[in-house]
């Protein structure tokens, strides 16, 4: 890929902090404690055997799990799954639909803190301009295909469900930033940014996951599986299914809560 050199216009992602939480990104050397690189956490947890909180997917998954009462460990997988991708989405497609170009996201230089959220769980180490046609390659190629390869390592999990939070979390960014484009008088931003998003979904893993008239999507995150969970904004129900041989009455819908 080639370097571009736009980056002098903002060389701190500083704008990006407008767009809200999710789209920031911090750059230089995260203070306090050193964070494992994206790429640590992708790697096969069978290479060097590591200890269960020197694994920054499971510390994370875990932490989901007792945050969430998860009653299944792999609702915390998706959950985690999808609030990950979603920051990686929203900061790379923000930066593209604002500067016009997208920051190199290379793993071995993007840290992460398992422990922590937006807007401080992502740190870039210097900042390279990458042309805005290299979205695909920098997000799905470089961060969704490993970290999927990652979960697979450690958790039993439907590759159609990752796939599936992978395309609503890109669709919620579109939308958020068509939000904030309304909100600001920048509808150049919003345009972008749709531009950019329509040829991504044509990607082998990310086709098909979303109906293409309605943007939900066509797999269940399993979020209303959480004590007191609801659906999401997308979600491919029209209520929560019921348990098998429940009787109950399903949880009341949470069109509020973050979009699976």
């Amino acid at each position: 890929m080639v370097l571009l050199d736009f980056v002098d216009l903002d060389p701190d992602l500083a704008d990006l902090d407008a767009l809200g939480g999710f789209f920031v990104l911090r750059t230089g050397v995260a203070p306090g404690r050193a964070l494992p690189t994206l790429a640590r956490a992708y790697a096969d947890p069978t290479a060097a055997d590591p200890e269960v909180y020197e694994d920054p997917v499971i510390f994370r998954v875990r932490k989901v799990a007792k945050s969430l009462g998860a009653p299944q460990t792999r609702i915390a997988v998706s959950v985690a799954h999808q609030g990950l991708v979603a920051r990686l989405w929203s900061v790379s497609l923000g930066a593209a639909a604002l500067y016009g170009w997208v920051p190199d996201l290379d793993a071995r230089r993007l840290r992460w803190d398992p422990d922590g959220g937006a807007p401080r769980d992502l740190w870039l180490s210097d900042v390279r301009a990458l042309p805005a046609e290299a979205l695909g390659e920098v997000v799905t190629e470089g961060h969704l295909v490993p970290l999927a390869a990652a979960l697979h390592a450690r958790y039993t999990i439907s590759a159609r469900l990752l796939w599936g939070n992978a395309g609503s979390a890109l669709a919620g960014a579109v939308r958020q930033l068509d939000r904030w484009a309304r909100a600001n008088g920048r509808p150049e931003v919003a345009e972008r940014a749709r531009a950019l998003a329509g040829p991504l979904l044509a990607h082998p893993g990310l086709s098909g996951t979303l109906d293409r008239s309605t943007l939900r999507r066509r797999s269940c995150c399993l979020y209303y599986r959480l004590p007191g969970g609801g659906l999401c904004g997308d979600c491919c129900f029209d209520r929560p299914p019921r348990p098998a041989g429940s009787g109950s009455r399903p949880p009341r819908s949470s069109p509020g809560a973050t979009s699976g």
